[in-house]
């Protein structure tokens, strides 16, 4: 078995590929190609924590592989991690185990992946700046993914602890895509009226800015609520979109943003105009007018960390990345 450390999995996989890979898992997700169990979560109340397994085959790429996922809202303010995370690789033909990975920035890296696959799919060809909200470790591989596939002009940071965000805009300068006007907004409304893509990575359980705020043509990638409880988004924004989400399965069970606008009567579950994985196999169209506001809600689907993870070890066999053992 490989056995491959956080900064191995970093080496193996650029952000661009991750994008067409996560892209692809997607549609074989909603083409029936994939065997995806709902996520167990184990909640570890005494804690504040919550462990979820995340297992996921993919029929046409042939990747297995089962996830391990802990979010502890207490860690930051003991110096640790909020997610900490370990990615099992299975071989499909033989039941095998064929590496142990870090999951936490592979976690960060197919998240960002999927708002990148979104941002290609339904943000306007000619949108150039970009608005990210929270300042941690998915908030840099959010704007590493739009990066990736739209040429930025400008980038606008928000978190609730400015000097988180200005913290994030020293470390991402430079990063590849990145334009040179980089900076912290001093309010939510500062950021989202300037910006033609926002993507909110936050655990905020109220909305984190006002739908009256947000321009025509707007794309929003939503990826930080991912409980019943939890909400970005509020219910403005919510009617105003053209609502796309990962999986119908998941978003309806833990899309806090989602279920909150429907159990307010915002929206109707008949308002969800389709899965992502419909528009990336050519089901469904995209973007259909200029001025339309689209919403990619993404809770997070095995799928992705399978796809992702089989992807790492691959390159890691080939780069000789990482430890061999015997177990």
């Amino acid at each position: 078995m490989r056995v491959l450390s956080r900064s191995d999995v970093q080496r193996a996989l650029p952000m661009k590929q991750a994008i067409g890979i996560v892209r692809d898992a997607f549609a074989q997700l909603s083409t029936n190609q994939a065997t995806v169990p709902l996520r167990v979560p184990i909640s570890v109340e005494k804690y504040d924590g919550v462990t979820l397994f995340m297992p996921a085959y993919l029929n046409a790429s042939d990747a297995l592989a089962v996830k391990i996922v802990s979010v502890y809202n207490q860690n930051p303010a003991r110096g640790l991690p909020l997610i900490h995370a370990l990615v099992v690789v299975i071989d499909a033909a033989t039941g095998k185990p064929l590496a142990t990975m870090e999951g936490g920035y592979l976690t960060a890296l197919r998240t960002g992946a999927a708002s990148g696959a979104a941002t290609e799919l339904l943000a306007r060809p000619d949108a150039h700046v970009a608005a990210i909200f929270g300042a941690g470790v998915q908030g840099h591989t959010q704007l590493l993914a739009v990066a990736a596939v739209r040429q930025l002009q400008k980038v606008v940071v928000f978190d609730a602890a400015r000097e988180r965000a200005e913290s994030f805009v020293q470390e991402m300068r430079g990063q590849p895509g990145v334009p040179a006007d980089l900076g912290v907004a001093a309010t939510p409304a500062e950021a989202v009226k300037q910006a033609d893509i926002i993507c909110t990575a936050t655990t905020s359980t109220r909305p984190i800015f006002s739908g009256a705020d947000v321009k025509p043509g707007t794309h929003i990638n939503a990826i930080g609520a991912y409980t019943p409880q939890m909400q970005e988004i509020d219910e403005v924004t919510m009617r105003a979109c053209k609502i796309v989400i990962d999986s119908r399965s998941g978003a309806l069970v833990e899309a806090g943003d989602l279920i909150i606008a429907l159990q307010k009567g915002a929206i109707k579950e008949s308002d969800i105009y389709a899965e992502i994985g419909e528009i990336a196999a050519g089901k469904k169209p995209g973007r259909e007018k200029p001025d339309e506001i689209t919403l990619f809600k993404s809770v997070g689907n095995a799928v992705q960390d399978a796809s992702v993870a089989r992807a790492i070890y691959d390159a890691a066999q080939r780069e000789k990345l990482g430890v061999e053992i015997e177990i």
